[in-house]
């Protein structure tokens, strides 16, 4: 399932980089994200509307998604709860992309 989610080019979003560890159990919540919330075997692309403020993102509110109905809307705000965002702050689009084939 490590290849499942390949997200994260993103219009005025910088990530920082995360530790090995950190990067590892971001991943395991991007799966259990994914896999609670939509089929792993399908694609989608989520657009988010978030504030950025001490490394977290609150308020989120998705913007558009590419496949209505399937379950990738409660997937991508799943994902911005452990999304690291480093120091970014104020209002921010976050995109979301799921391959599928997983």
């Amino acid at each position: 399932m490590k290849k499942v989610i390949a997200m994260m080019s993103g219009v005025g979003l910088s990530l920082v980089l995360v530790s090995a560890a950190t990067a590892s159990s971001f991943e395991d919540s991007m799966s259990r994200c994914l896999s609670k919330n939509a089929n792993t075997r399908d694609s989608a692309v989520v657009m988010l509307d978030c504030n950025a403020d001490a490394g977290k993102l609150s308020g989120c509110k998705v913007v558009s998604e590419s496949a209505p109905g399937k379950g990738f809307d409660k997937a991508a705000l799943c994902v911005a709860d452990v999304l690291p965002i480093g120091s970014r702050t104020g209002q921010v689009k976050v995109p979301l992309r799921f391959p599928g084939g997983g």
